[in-house]
């Protein structure tokens, strides 16, 4: 099983479609379908994004509250607006916003670290720790959030409280 895993994902690397070596490839190539015109961005979510990335978070939180009214399924939304609060001195006030995130995609990865280092800053580890584990499932081959959590926890560990 575990081969054939790493074989499927080799092969994804390499660009071939693995339904054509599972169907013994001699299948028909599939024919292409139709693509869905992009759905243009969301001015306040990249104004808010922005914000973000210069660390300019309060003003950030209601261009998001605005992006999750029109789109309420938007967790990339929810976990920004997580984001902004806990770093606007907040974390308390954050989790609702990463758990919202998280009930739209139970796999978003950012949510779980977010929700993770919010969680160090409230003082408590356990759940952190629980956010961890759920990453290390989620990242088979290792990732970003997954490191950025375990490092966090890691500093946690030697007296280094996560601030904003």
């Amino acid at each position: 099983m575990r081969l054939t895993v790493f074989a499927s994902a080799a092969l994804l690397a390499l660009g071939f479609p693995i339904a054509t070596f599972a169907a013994g490839g001699g299948a028909d190539p599939p024919k292409p379908t139709a693509v869905a015109p992009a759905v243009p961005a969301d001015p306040n979510f990249a104004q808010a994004k922005a914000m973000i990335e210069a660390r300019n978070y309060a003003p950030a939180i209601p261009l998001l509250q605005q992006v999750v009214q029109r789109d309420p399924r938007n967790a990339d939304a929810y976990n920004l607006m997580g984001y902004a609060t806990r770093m606007s001195g907040n974390p308390q006030g954050s989790l609702q916003y990463y758990q919202q995130a998280l009930a739209i995609d139970a796999r978003h990865l950012g949510a779980h670290e977010y929700l993770g280092e919010a969680y160090l800053m409230l003082n408590q580890p356990a759940d952190a720790d629980k956010m961890l584990a759920r990453l290390d499932s989620l990242c088979v081959f290792g990732c970003t959030e997954y490191r950025m959590l375990k490092t966090a926890i890691a500093n946690y560990k030697q007296g280094k409280k996560p601030t904003n």
